[in-house]
């Protein structure tokens, strides 16, 4: 990790302010320290260094030039959007630029009798959804952060949200994906109807992090607002009894809308933030929703109610109007900032695991605090088995930084040994490179290697990020056989 790192090459900053200044106005053209430092980490802010050079383009067709300016040049270039990616994906590269495509917020179009809408990488998750509403439709994915993410964010990191369980991931709610090469050569992935002919390249431009392409327009499926919903909170007396419980509402057939989970240091830093009504005497606290009709809510209300009593759940809420239900909810939503104000600094990790094994890997989170002198709150979507681990820690310390990478690592390490995955919904970036070497094979990093210089050559788009090198790969293999965990090899220094 560092703070504002940068080898600063004057001769090639200033060719490449002159390159982009041909395509943009002055002020959309950054170099000096000053106006740069804004966009020098993603919220996983632990992680900083400032861009050789930030370009603003307004369209697509200032998309288009800049890349194809910076493959002239050979500059690597790393797309952003909103900047609340949670696994240091839009981490500039200090000899590079960084493309910022914030001014691309536009709603191109919104299409209510095919359901549909068109946007610029730009638009805040949140806006389709309030821009949707009028027709009684909205757009499903809903990370915590969508007040403010981007959808070309969330394309870039395949995002999920409280819903995704029932509704899916932005792979899922995703038509169409129109966007540059690195030399510029205007793409589409995808198109509005069922299918496309030919390989499924849609599916592979999402969660690929920027490194492929950069978005420029979005075609996103709308869905319309259920007539109903409510949440149960459930409250338990103990973490693992709740953690078989989420798996016991999906083993007995039933889909919620959303089951989350969190534990009592995350009720308890939440509820003194937004005052969600939660038990601070619950070991660990279940939210599960069902929507639909008024008739098929209350049934799956009442199956739900019965799997949980008998999984111990020892109180239960239910709402009784759509403010409570958003009360309930505030709380696992605001949970992030909500341990911010807690701790100098978190670090939040992302994991996927088989929900039968929640308790075991709970249990595994509770000794590494132990172990490491750390605090870990949980919060995380429990009916998918996508865990939230909030490492409380201070980044000024360089001694609880290097703990805080050691005691994360461990725990993506466990959700693969359990035969789970590095990431759900926050990708790889640089937080999870190096357990990327446990996850994939030799063979299998060279294959994604591979698409990556079929898709750009010079290996330009966001690099050193997502797939390890085999250098990489080697000297973490190394750590592991010699069983010295601290300090990690160290991240990739832009």
């Amino acid at each position: 990790m560092n703070a504002g790192f940068r080898l600063l090459d004057p001769v090639r900053q200033a060719e490449a302010v002159k390159a982009l200044r041909a395509i943009l106005p002055p002020e959309a053209v950054l170099y000096q320290d000053e106006d740069t430092k804004p966009y020098e980490c993603d919220g996983l802010s632990a992680y900083r260094t400032l861009p050789m050079v930030v370009a603003l383009p307004q369209n697509e067709d200032e998309v288009s030039r800049v890349l194809r300016a910076c493959s002239e040049l050979k500059l690597p270039v790393v797309a952003r959007g909103a900047g609340t990616g949670l696994s240091g994906g839009a981490l500039p590269h200090g000899k590079g630029v960084l493309l910022s495509l914030a001014k691309m917020k536009c709603i191109l179009a919104l299409d209510p009798v095919a359901r549909v809408a068109r946007v610029q990488p730009g638009v805040r998750n949140l806006a389709i959804s309030e821009a949707a509403a009028p027709y009684g439709l909205y757009y499903a994915p809903d990370p915590s952060s969508q007040i403010a993410c981007s959808i070309g964010g969330n394309v870039a990191e395949n995002s999920g949200g409280v819903h995704c369980l029932k509704y899916g991931l932005t792979v899922h709610n995703v038509l169409r994906v129109r966007g540059c090469t690195v030399e510029g050569e205007l793409v589409e992935f995808g198109n509005e109807a069922l299918d496309a002919p030919g390989y499924d390249l849609l599916a592979l431009i999402m969660g690929s992090e920027g490194m492929l392409a950069v978005a420029t327009e979005i075609t996103v499926k709308l869905v319309p607002k259920p007539q109903t919903a409510r949440v149960i909170l459930a409250a338990f007396d103990d973490v693992e009894k709740a953690g078989n419980a989420a798996a016991a509402v999906i083993a007995a057939g039933i889909i919620p809308a959303g089951l989350e989970m969190m534990d009592q240091p995350a009720t308890r830093a939440v509820e003194e933030y937004v005052h969600a009504g939660y038990d601070l005497n619950a070991a660990a606290l279940l939210l599960c929703e069902s929507d639909g009709t008024a008739e098929e809510v209350a049934d799956e209300i009442a199956r739900m109610t019965a799997v949980l009593k008998d999984s111990g759940a020892y109180d239960f809420r239910i709402s009784q109007s759509e403010a409570e239900r958003l009360k309930f909810w505030s709380g696992r939503k605001a949970a992030f900032p909500a341990v911010g104000r807690i701790s100098p600094d978190y670090y939040c990790m992302d994991g996927t695991i088989p929900r039968k094994r929640l308790g075991e890997v709970l249990r595994f989170i509770a000794a590494m605090e132990k172990k490491y002198g750390l605090r870990c709150p949980n919060v995380f979507h429990a009916g998918d088995g996508n865990l939230h681990p909030l490492i409380l820690f201070d980044a000024n310390d360089p001694e609880q930084l290097r703990r805080t990478e050691a005691f994360a690592g461990e725990v993506l390490e466990k959700s693969i040994a359990v035969g789970g995955t590095v990431t759900g919904e926050h990708g790889v970036g640089i937080e999870k490179i190096n357990q990327m070497c446990l996850q994939f094979t030799p063979a299998e990093l060279e294959m994604f290697r591979a698409v990556k210089r079929a898709f750009d050559p010079d290996g330009l788009l966001n690099p050193e990020k997502n797939i390890p090198s085999l250098h990489r790969c080697a000297e973490f293999g190394r750590m592991h056989v010699e069983g010295g965990r601290l300090p990690y090899p160290e991240l990739p220094r832009f």
